[in-house]
């Protein structure tokens, strides 16, 4: 990782989030969190002297164009923007209702877009990247997961259409699908209490090939690599990190 890169990553308070902006960090970029609520993402730029944080919606049009904004007024450029912020639900067919479905995707569709549409004269500048978080229901069905299944194969399918549209600019554009990964994901953004989510802990770890859940820090590594410009020859993939969850 060059020492002058600036990296955005959004949903930066936990997990993926902050073991990327970590990652980036001590790799010498320098970095700036974005999350809804002060406290986490604090926590987060309080781990390393090249992290900053800014309280912003993922899913705001205003939010996108201030967080660009603040990344340019701190450091003069961008050169790799991380869509990590995720909203989700186990949400049965028979309880959808049209506010839920549009939660989901005002974050993990629209968000992203939002964000990547104002970051793109700046990305542009600097023959920057742009990693989006998907999942690996993204291309593996599951039953109550259907909407934010949906949402993250949208994810993965822009991805590839953002490849070749601004391939032309130089810009790369790729994706990592996280399989489970330990994180307060189940309790918080799904809703489940504590028994759910061991229950479903127990349920992915006995499917998991390799025998393990992931931690954040597996995530994060290819994260870093996939936005480093020693990748410069790899765009539109989608890069599975689920432990070959995706393959049963």
């Amino acid at each position: 990782m060059q020492l002058d890169r600036v990296v955005i990553i959004t949903g930066g308070g936990s997990g993926i989030g902050r073991a990327a902006a970590l990652c980036f960090a001590e790799h010498g970029a320098r970095v700036l969190v974005t999350g809804r609520r002060a406290g986490p993402i604090d926590e987060t730029a309080a781990l390393h002297t090249n992290i900053k944080a800014l309280v912003a919606d993922a899913a705001s049009a205003d939010d996108a164009k201030r967080t660009v904004t603040a990344a340019l007024d701190s450091w003069g450029r961008i050169d790799a923007l991380v869509n990590n912020a995720g909203a989700g639900a186990i949400l049965p067919l028979a309880d959808v209702t049209a506010e839920r479905i549009g939660q989901i995707f005002a974050v993990n569709v629209v968000g992203p877009s939002l964000l990547a549409a104002a970051a793109l004269p700046h990305l542009e500048a600097t023959r920057g990247a742009i990693v989006n978080i998907s999942s690996t229901f993204g291309h593996k069905p599951g039953a109550g997961l259907s909407h934010y299944a949906a949402s993250k194969a949208a994810l993965e399918h822009l991805t590839r259409c953002w490849a070749l549209e601004l391939a032309p600019r130089r810009i790369r554009v790729n994706a990592v699908a996280a399989g489970p990964t330990e994180s307060d994901a189940l309790t918080g953004m799904m809703g489940l209490s504590d028994a759910q989510a061991e229950a479903v802990k127990a349920d992915e770890l006995a499917q998991i090939p390799l025998g393990r859940r992931g931690v954040p820090d597996d995530i994060a590594a290819w994260i870093v690599r996939l936005a480093d410009p020693s990748a410069d020859w790899i765009t539109g993939q989608v890069l599975a990190v689920d432990g070959g969850l995706g393959l049963v």
